[in-house]
Formats: structure tokens, C-alpha cells, sequence
């Protein structure tokens, strides 16, 4: 990024915001290495930090991780976080690629995505993932003769 890019940034964007951006990302830094399938999100002047389910046109679905009961479960969401990240193509949401195994659904929120920031992390679209193939096939028939 030019230097001329970062104040063009930094004047379209208020000095607070900035400031708690930043501080966002410093403070989620090192588990944001050591977990690299997790997101920080801004809503509403609230931090999230979670593995995103889906970010559609409207709506963004997150497994928010401050919403897990026990240490446990902490333990496995962040296991079978790893497990999706590292051997899926990521670009199934982590309940839809483990299947059964994600017993997460009552940590899932979902927010407004024009209120939303994403500060960090990977976003989740399953419309990515679905494309339509349509493969074309011409057909020629051909009359044989002496048939």
C-alpha cells in the first residue's frame, strides 16, 4: 500500500476508528496465528471473534466463541476448527463440511452485514463454493448412406 493510498485511508476513516481497528487486531493477534480459520468482527460497537458460517448478500452467520459453555467445548470448537481448516477447501461452511460432527448450532449469531466490519480473519460464502456447470454438447446427426 503507497503512502499516498494509507492517508486517502486515513482521511475517509475517523481517527477512533482506526485507533480500535487496530487495537482489535493487536489484541487478537496471537491466537489469530495460532488459529488461522478465526474472525474478529466489529457490530455494533461489540467485538466478535469466531469461525464465520456463512456471508451471504444481507446477512453474515457466525459460531461466536465467547458463547461456549465449558472449557471443553472450547477445546473442541477449536479442534475441529483446525480439522476444517486444514483439510477441507474452506469454502464449505465448518457445519456443512464436518456434518454431524459440529455440535455448535447455539453459538451460531448472525448480524446485518451493512453494520458489520470484518477486522481480521477468513470470510465464509457459500455462494462462492456453488457455481453452476453447464456443459454445452452439440449433437450432429448424419445420415449414412447405402444403410
Amino acid at each position: 500500500m503507497s503512502f499516498e493510498t494509507v492517508q486517502v485511508f486515513m482521511r475517509n476513516e475517523p481517527k477512533n476508528r482506526i485507533l480500535n481497528r487496530s487495537n482489535m487486531i493487536t489484541k487478537y493477534q496471537d491466537f489469530l496465528e495460532k488459529y488461522p480459520f478465526l474472525t474478529v468482527i466489529s457490530y455494533a460497537n461489540n467485538e466478535y471473534l469466531g469461525i464465520m458460517q456463512n456471508i451471504d448478500v444481507q446477512i453474515a452467520s457466525m459460531y461466536v466463541y465467547n458463547r461456549l459453555r465449558e472449557v471443553e467445548e472450547k477445546k473442541l470448537y477449536l479442534q475441529l476448527g483446525e480439522e476444517w481448516w486444514w483439510e477441507t477447501n474452506r469454502r464449505l461452511p465448518i457445519n456443512i463440511a464436518l456434518l454431524n460432527r459440529w455440535p455448535f448450532s447455539y453459538s451460531s449469531q448472525s448480524f446485518s452485514v451493512k453494520q458489520m466490519e470484518i477486522i481480521a480473519g477468513p470470510e465464509v460464502r457459500l455462494s462462492n463454493s456453488i457455481t453452476k456447470r453447464i456443459k454445452r454438447r452439440n449433437i450432429n446427426l448424419v445420415k449414412k448412406s447405402g444403410i
